[in-house]
């Protein structure tokens, strides 16, 4: 079962779309070309998860021999409602820079997910003490003012 946690979008004039994703254990990259005859595409596994550099340098190394591939592969023929839902450069621009910018909220690795799992606990446990302990500085303040009462009324 494929699972979409991150998208990276390259969308060129040519009506090119790069997606990065993650299935499970590795993260993909899909080239779609998307033309008069149809759509093709190739796929690129890149193991762990690309950092932008790392992509970067994909793009400038292998990014050619993908789009070969995918011009090598048949064409599909796309609904119209498809291209009709193609983004314009500039939208994806701004839908790319949206999930960058909401996935830079997020760990991306199992070793930052753990430290923030911690920390979440953490704070949980501190504010469960801190609660605790004005509970018993309020009962220990009641209990002073009972007895200060008390021995005012015995006249002391």
């Amino acid at each position: 079962m494929r699972q979409v946690r991150s998208h990276a979008y390259l969308e060129v004039v040519m009506g090119a779309r790069f997606t990065v994703y993650f299935e499970a254990p590795f993260w993909v990259g899909v080239l779609e070309l998307d033309d008069e005859e149809g759509v093709r595409a190739a796929r690129h596994v890149f193991g762990s998860e690309p950092t932008g550099p790392e992509l970067l340098d994909f793009t400038r190394r292998h990014f050619l021999d993908l789009y070969d591939r995918a011009l090598a592969c048949p064409p599909v023929p796309a609904d119209e409602l498809r291209r009709a839902d193609r983004l314009r450069a500039r939208r994806a621009a701004r839908a790319a820079a949206k999930d960058a910018k909401r996935l830079s909220d997020r760990p991306s690795t199992a070793a930052q997910e753990a430290m923030r799992v911690q920390l979440e606990e953490g704070k949980r446990d501190r504010a469960v003490s801190a609660k605790e302990q004005r509970a018993q500085r309020e009962e220990h303040r009641r209990a002073a003012r009972i007895a200060k009462r008390r021995a005012r009324r015995r006249g002391h």
